[in-house]
């Protein structure tokens, strides 16, 4: 039997964690899609909903995991 501090602790490092990586995910989508703008500048439109989608995507994840941490804890 865990103590209830020990359960509090590891559902705020796993909610941090959730956090961190989507941070990291949308940084990774948008440097992508800047990068791809800046070579192509006709194709700004369609990346950029294509960015905004993809940030959409990981931000969903990360709002799961983030509710399934909390609920462990």
């Amino acid at each position: 039997m865990m103590l209830p501090l020990a359960e509090i602790s590891t559902a705020a490092v796993g909610a941090g964690l959730t956090i961190i990586g989507a941070g990291i995910g949308i940084g990774m989508v948008f440097f992508g899609g800047l990068q791809s703008i800046a070579r192509q500048p006709e194709l700004q439109a369609k990346l950029q909903t294509q960015m905004i989608i993809g940030a959409a995507f990981i931000e969903g994840a990360a709002l799961f995991a983030l509710v399934i941490c909390l609920m462990k804890g």
